[in-house]
């Protein structure tokens, strides 16, 4: 039996639905899911027909964030190098979809964490079920976050609520995360974030698309000129620490 693809597209009109579902570990970014989305969002950088792009995980869960148990990140038979330009790949993939020319927007049920959030916030809107959250725990492992992420989450709340959510670690629900202006609306039924971003997409959709393209680039060039050099090293600083902590932890008289 074949197995499943974790990525589909599915066209309504000039509108696409980019859906992920691994089958399992709640939609963790392993290495291939983050190399299939970073493809998807290349496959629509030509395409002329599609105005909007709503991209979900499954009715459930959004993404439980990066596959820290996924041995490729970590595996010591890799040079540092290929180890930087794996760990570097989901900064990639935050750029991809945040440089797409269509309108693109987040439907999310259950959780996002982590990635999960992450790549979220490449997108141009999110919308999720009352229920839904979001939840950073990056600091409580010992990492950093990464993705390219930080400073798009400032340009949202500002530094105040950008440093309360990466350092406090908390579950952050929907209904807050709007009044914050990381969401963009909630959906009072399970489940209920497609459907409304649906409704959100049709709207846009029937404009003229080269008027939408041109006014989303303004806005994103305005909102994003200095991010690339905000956070380029995050991933280097990742791996840094991972490698430190770990040098720590093998130390003889470590407590």
């Amino acid at each position: 039996m074949s197995k499943k693809k974790a990525v589909s597209i599915e066209k309504r009109g000039n509108i696409a639905i980019v859906r992920f579902d691994r089958g399992e570990r709640l939609n963790a970014f392993g290495p291939p899911l983050v190399q299939d989305l970073t493809d998807v969002a290349k496959s629509f950088q030509d395409d002329l027909e599609t105005n909007v792009i709503v991209v979900t995980g499954t009715p459930d869960y959004f993404s439980s964030g990066a596959d820290l148990k996924d041995s490729s990140y970590w595996d010591k038979e890799r040079s540092a190098l290929e180890r930087r330009h794996l760990i570097r790949n989901g900064g990639r993939l935050c750029d991809a979809w945040e440089e797409l020319p269509q309108v693109t927007i987040a439907a999310i049920s259950g959780l996002a964490v982590g990635a999960g959030c992450a790549f979220s916030l490449a997108c141009d809107w999110r919308i999720m079920d009352r229920d839904a959250y979001f939840y950073v725990p990056e600091v409580k492992l010992g990492l950093n976050l990464q993705w390219n992420t930080i400073p798009r989450l400032v340009s949202l709340v500002g530094p105040a609520r950008a440093k309360r959510i990466v350092l406090m670690c908390e579950k952050m629900y929907a209904p807050e995360l709007f009044e914050w202006g990381i969401v963009d609306s909630v959906a009072e039924t399970k489940g209920g974030a497609l459907e409304a971003a649906m409704k959100w997409a049709e709207i846009v959709a029937a404009f003229d698309p080269l008027t939408v393209r041109m006014v989303k680039e303004a806005i994103t060039v305005t909102a994003t000129a200095l991010n690339r050099g905000l956070s380029f090293g995050d991933s280097d600083q990742a791996m840094l620490g991972s490698l430190l902590n770990a040098e720590l932890q093998a130390m003889p008289n470590r407590r």
